[in-house]
């Protein structure tokens, strides 16, 4: 790999006072294709950007998502490194991220920010969010990815096409964890810096209104890639609930003498309600699972017939020049067998 098969991605928002210092860092480390997708910025940040040398778009619509989205149909370099541009994490890094795709031990590469946080870089809130958001992601998806909230990615772009990303906010970098998984795309984990904010700068980020989403993201992504998980907890809920309904109602019946008519047939569709969402989780989980399968056999053949086309095109291509010197052996033959006859004739005349 060399740094011109690399597009470094960088979605901005209000970033002039440190959009410029990203730029030229990541030039000092020898990469000169950068693309700036800009959500509407007022205060300058597209003219610095141009004005480094940068590749510079306006994105047709708003947040962060959508920028990424946008820009993966403009990208047409094999690599990509995408970056947050309020300088807080080190393009000195880039060849730590770049590796795993260099030894095709990976497709999809992380940054995790906790493995060298420096002081300041993250209030305790976030921190702790970021732990629980995190803890949730492992416990759903069944990966530990460390930290899946982490604008310091590199992938390749094939793995990021066959992504099916809908998020427009800051839910993009826990759509994109989740496809990892969903799609059994080779994800390593890399450890980077990450550094506080130059002072002048404000972050876009709203820890309680964007925590919350994510969440909320987290859980309903589980529908397609961990259904057992999504239906199943609703279902054992809905059966918790209609049993402790249905416990009041028999105590309130056996030792008050009081009849709840009513209660008790709202426990029991809560118990009923529960018991056919767990069937449901259970019969979900298993027609993921056969998709699954399914898929990985039909990218298996679809290899197989890549391999197969290839090898026979460089066979055709090996006998090629062959046959034409056989072709040309073959003509030398006949002419040499001619040349007598055409000699008798000559003295005949």
């Amino acid at each position: 790999m060399t740094e011109s098969e690399v597009c470094v991605l960088v979605p901005t928002l209000d970033e002039a006072e440190t959009i410029g210092e990203v730029i030229d860092g990541f030039g000092e480390q020898g990469f000169e294709n950068l693309l700036i997708v800009d959500g509407g910025s007022t205060d300058g940040t597209r003219e610095i950007a141009s004005e480094r040398g940068a590749r510079v778009i306006e994105q047709s619509g708003h947040g962060k998502g959508q920028a990424v989205r946008e820009a993966v149909r403009r990208i047409d370099a094999p690599y990509v490194l995408m970056v947050d541009g309020d300088a807080t994490y080190d393009p000195a890094d880039a060849p730590a991220m770049l590796e795993p795709l260099v030894e095709g031990r990976a497709e999809h590469v992380i940054g995790n920010r906790f493995a060298d946080m420096h002081d300041g870089a993250m209030t305790r809130l976030n921190a702790v969010g970021n732990r629980i958001i995190n803890g949730a992601f492992s416990t759903i998806h069944g990966r530990d990815f460390g930290d899946i909230l982490s604008g310091y990615r590199a992938f390749t772009r094939q793995s990021i096409e066959r992504m099916e990303l809908e998020s427009n906010g800051f839910t993009i970098e826990t759509e994109m964890a989740v496809e990892c998984v969903k799609h059994r795309i080779p994800t390593a984990v890399v450890p980077v810096s990450y550094r506080p904010r130059p002072g002048a700068s404000e972050t876009n980020l709203h820890p309680i209104r964007d925590g919350g989403r994510i969440i909320v993201s987290l859980y309903s992504l589980a529908k397609t890639n961990n259904p057992l998980f999504y239906f199943g907890s609703v279902g054992v809920a809905s059966v918790l609930a209609g049993a402790a309904v249905a416990a009041y109602v028999a105590y309130e019946y056996f030792v008050v003498g009081i009849s709840h008519d009513a209660l008790a047939v709202v426990g029991s569709a809560g118990i009923l309600l529960g018991a056919q969402l767990l069937m449901f989780a259970v019969l979900s989980d298993m027609i993921v699972a056969v998709n699954r399968e399914q898929t990985r056999r039909l990218e298996e053949l679809s290899d197989r017939l890549a391999a197969a086309g290839s090898a026979r095109d460089r066979g055709r291509g090996a006998d090629a020049p062959g046959s034409a010197g056989a072709a040309e052996g073959s003509e030398s033959g006949r002419d040499a067998d001619d040349a007598p006859g055409r000699e008798r004739e000559e003295r005949v005349h």
